[in-house]
């Protein structure tokens, strides 16, 4: 960002106007002071101070700037919420507003793309690769919990039918998400199948190690092998 010029009565005066115009405190702004002002004599000679301000570089600020552009563009109030930990080289968005499930998208698939879109502009900035993770009033750990679910009812199908079900096509993230879900399970193993974006996760059962009779209100004991889940 480039500097801007401020002038005021004073140089504290123009200091909060640099302030009040780039959005920040005065202490995230890199100052210059260029002409300290003057009252002149009777106010005869009198000068206005004049100071070039922009705002001081940060990761945080970097993005933020970023996502506020693209929120102007579309016309939207959202207020953003940053939390950088640099020794664990991690940043946490969190976005609130109005009509926010324009941001989320179908199963999350905007807010993903809004993620990896920051990600990109954080990490041209520094040489340790920063892991941004953008979320909506908590939406992530919802849809993670709706997965959970889903996973658990698909297994549950598959013991009952005895026969493999394929689910819908998924991220990375969400396929990991059912195959940990799962993982425990003694009965069930999940694979994931196809390209993008159509990979999907399979849930079968495990093999038999004894014959396929089911005991009355549950399942023969037990699998021969112990859960593997294919690594993403």
């Amino acid at each position: 960002m480039d500097f801007v010029k401020y002038s005021a009565k004073t140089v504290n005066d123009a200091i909060t106007q640099a302030a009040l115009a780039l959005g920040v405190s005065s202490e995230q702004l890199e100052i210059e002071v260029i002409d300290e002002g003057s009252n002149g004599f009777l106010g005869i000679g009198s000068r206005l101070a004049v100071i070039q301000a922009k705002k001081k570089f940060s990761l945080e600020g970097t993005a933020v700037d970023f996502l506020k552009d693209v929120f102007r563009t579309m016309n939207m109030e959202v207020e953003i919420d940053v939390v950088y930990d640099a020794d664990e080289k991690t940043m946490d968005i969190d976005l609130k507003g109005d009509d926010m499930g324009i941001l989320i998208g179908k199963r999350g698939q905007t807010l993903d793309s809004l993620q990896y879109l920051t990600s990109l502009v954080v990490n041209k900035y520094t040489e340790d690769y920063i892991r941004v993770k953008l979320d909506i009033e908590n939406y992530r750990e919802r849809r993670k919990e709706t997965l959970e679910t889903l996973a658990r009812n698909i297994a549950y199908k598959v013991k009952r039918t005895r026969r493999p079900v394929s689910l819908e096509p998924m991220n990375p993230y969400e396929r990991r998400i059912i195959h940990s879900a799962l993982q425990n399970d003694r009965y069930v193993v999940t694979r994931s199948e196809g390209e993008e974006p159509f990979r999907h996760v399979v849930v079968s059962l495990k093999r038999e190690q004894r014959n396929d009779r089911y005991e009355k209100g549950g399942y023969r004991r037990d699998y021969r092998n112990s859960y593997h889940s294919e690594e993403e």
